[in-house]
């Protein structure tokens, strides 16, 4: 078998077969014949809950679909195929996805499956324009559900454990054009003080810090519709100047792979991820963790975090690459991060040093808040999950009636209580 490994470079699967379907009928086979499987999608999990001893099931052959109802204002879509694929293609029909993440060569699907986000205080993650999908499940029967439908939102999030998603409806809006610019040094006390007002100054906004400067944020990227005003005013009177050049998120490294700034306008598509599609992330380099928050829980996460990082015998500036700050919508998904509540995120890009980072992220989840959840696909120390999720005991019900035989349910799910 071919050795294979996730983007990061940190896992290596442990699949005894790699099955890489062409049609829905070879699809259905592999299903039928296999007594453990996962699906892949682009490998972006930097844990295991993609893997599995068993199958892993890639899509990458599959029929590729992105029809436009046009009447609807809807995209019937893969599920492998790319969120940056899919906005190229609505762009040239005249719109666009509401909403993105900083990287856009993540799959549909995968993303879909994990809770994955952008940002925004009115944004909900991208699973929330998810208007239906198509899962085969364990029997090798297909199964389409729609918002609205008694299961759609416990199948939406679904963690790669109800099945193979092979088609997703996702809602468009008209296209827009997005100004993106950087901003540079704004005071954290006062920013702190008043979150709310300094994410409400963009349809996107991210804060970027290395929490190595008890005073200043490194960087605020505010993502604009064109037509609305520049916060340059507001943040200048928090201490922010407009950078003089394009920024990468990463202090010191060359900004040639991210999207278009210094507020020259551009299709969504082309502003609201970080990076651009053309270029491909670099592997091996980084490894991540996030966990989203009640709004309100905002302020002591930041005061929490400063500290720790002030500490003298602090590991976040050995480890930490830079840490990302955003907000997310709440929806109404069962097992999405966002369900029912208004969040913050804090994404940690880590340096590449597993065994560290994994021994410091007890400490760090202690300091949080203990309502954070993580990101289903990222690094995380808990296992005690199901509190966080009011419908987590439905979720495991339907779960038992589309997978019975559990072909989808890995040792990961298993140590969360899935």
């Amino acid at each position: 078998m071919t050795t294979l490994r996730n983007w990061a470079g940190n896992l290596t699967y442990a699949a005894a077969h790699i099955a890489r379907p062409a049609s829905r009928q070879e699809l259905a086979d592999v299903i039928g014949e296999s007594t453990s499987a996962r699906v892949l999608g682009s490998r972006h999990s930097f844990n295991t809950i993609a893997d599995t001893p068993g199958t892993l099931i890639s899509l990458e052959r599959m029929p590729r679909l992105c029809e436009i109802d046009r009447a609807a204002g809807v995209a019937r879509v893969s599920g492998q195929l790319t969120y940056g694929e899919v906005a190229r293609a609505v762009d040239a029909e005249g719109y666009a996805l509401a909403n993105m993440a900083s990287l856009p060569h993540i799959s549909v699907a995968g993303a879909v499956a994990t809770g994955t986000h952008g940002s925004g205080d009115r944004n909900q993650g991208l699973a929330g324009a998810v208007r239906a999908l198509t899962l085969m499940t364990a029997d090798g029967g297909e199964l389409t559900l729609r918002r609205g439908d008694p299961d759609f939102d416990g199948a939406v999030v679904n963690l790669g454990a109800l099945g193979a998603v092979t088609d997703v409806e996702l809602d468009l809006v008209p296209a827009f054009t997005v100004r993106q610019r950087v901003y540079e040094g704004a005071r954290w006390d006062e920013v702190a003080s008043d979150l709310d007002a300094v994410t409400s100054l963009g349809y996107s906004v991210s804060l970027f810090t290395t929490w190595r400067s008890a005073d200043a944020i490194d960087q605020i990227w505010v993502k604009r519709v064109d037509s609305d005003p520049s916060p340059e005013e507001a943040l200048r009177a928090l201490g922010a100047t407009p950078a003089d050049g394009p920024r990468h998120p990463l202090p010191g490294v060359d900004a040639s792979a991210c999207t278009v700034q210094l507020d020259a306008p551009g299709p969504a598509g082309d502003r609201l991820p970080h990076f651009r599609q053309e270029f491909t992330p670099s592997n091996g380099d980084e490894l991540q963790s996030e966990y989203l928050l009640p709004r309100s829980d905002a302020p002591d996460a930041i005061a929490a975090l400063r500290a720790l990082a002030g500490n003298s015998d602090s590991r976040i500036a050995a480890l930490l690459q830079v840490c990302e700050i955003r907000t997310v919508a709440a929806d109404e998904l069962w097992l999405s991060p966002a369900f029912e509540r208004d969040c913050v995120a804090f994404h940690f890009t880590w340096r590449p040093d597993q065994p560290a980072v994994e021994e410091f992220l007890p400490l760090l989840e202690a300091a949080l808040p203990p309502v954070a959840r993580p990101h289903w696909g990222k690094l995380h120390a808990r296992t005690d999950l199901a509190p966080l999720y009011p419908r987590w005991a439905d979720m495991t019900t339907l779960r038992d009636r589309l997978d019975p035989r559990r072909v989808f349910v890995n040792d990961h799910l298993a140590r969360l209580g899935f």
